[in-house]
Order: structure tokens, then sequence, then C-alpha cells
């Protein structure tokens, strides 16, 4: 007894639905928050609602269209997608296709990170004391008599005289 009561009600929320199109208030309402998630395939960093594009335009328009003819958000969505791939939405799903653009930028700050914490642990690491052959070394550099100047140095030029 409850499902005829309940197909019913769907009924005719179905035909009500049917039956009241959108004013123009509520299809502009719809179209803006619809455009607001999805993005400008031309502007790339703006949405569909804020871009001027030709192609956003015309991409409002046959979303207008589309909520119009009694399309749900859904749908809408859907045939963009299949028309221009997931980079048009702007919060794209979760899959393997496209792990790169959600978990990309963490990657990146974390070799970046690495990057920076290895080359500070290269450049505080303290020396250790000197072996022997490197003590050596450094006496023999720190004896060695200065180098000799060549015969065309400074010193072997006659002095100027005056004017």
């Amino acid at each position: 007894m409850r499902r005829p009561t309940l197909a019913c009600c769907v009924l005719a929320l179905s035909l009500r639905a049917i039956a009241a199109p959108l004013t123009d208030a509520e299809l502009d309402a719809r179209v803006h928050a619809l455009s607001e998630q999805l993005r400008c395939l031309v502007c790339q960093n703006q949405t569909l609602a804020d871009s001027n594009a030709e192609l956003a335009v015309d991409l409002r328009r046959q979303i207008r269209e589309q909520l119009r003819q009694g399309a749900s958000d859904e749908a809408v969505k859907q045939y963009l997608v299949q028309r221009y791939g997931d980079f048009v939405l702007y919060k794209p799903p979760l899959k393997p296709l496209t792990w790169l653009l959600w978990f990309g930028p963490l990657l990146l700050l974390l070799v970046v990170l690495a990057a920076l914490w290895r080359a500070r642990a290269r450049r505080v690491a303290p020396a250790g004391p000197l072996d022997d052959a490197e003590r050596r070394r450094l006496a023999e550099l720190l004896d060695e008599p200065p180098p000799q100047r060549s015969p065309r140095s400074i010193d072997t030029l006659p002095p100027l005289s005056p004017p």
C-alpha cells in the first residue's frame, strides 16, 4: 500500500517539474551556480561565470539551454566532461588519471624541502680533526717560500720622473 502512494508522489512531483518551467531568475541562478563550478577552457584560470571568452559565452548558452530543457546539474556536467575531459571541472574527480593534479603540488613541496634540508646539512657539517697526511700537507703549504716574481714585475721598472 505504501508503494502506490510513493509512486503517486514521485509522479506528481515530476509532472509539476515538467509543467512548471523555471523562471528566468531561477534559470539564471542555476546557470551561474553551475558555471562557477566549471573552468573556462580558453582562460584556464577563470570560471565560466567570470570569463568573457567566446567559448565561455557559448558554453553558458549551452548550459542554459540544457537546464531549460530539464537536464539536471550533474547531467550538464557529465555532458561537458564527455566533451572536454575532466579539465573542465574546477574540482576534478580523484582517479589515477588525476593523481598528479591532486598530489603533484604536495610532492613538489616535499622534494623542495628535502633538497633544502640536504643542502643545509652539507653546509653545516662540522669539520673533523685533521689526520696525519692532512697535517703534513698543510705544513708543506704553509712552509713554502713565496712565489718568485717575474722579471717584468713592477719592482724592476725604473721610477717615474717628475714632469
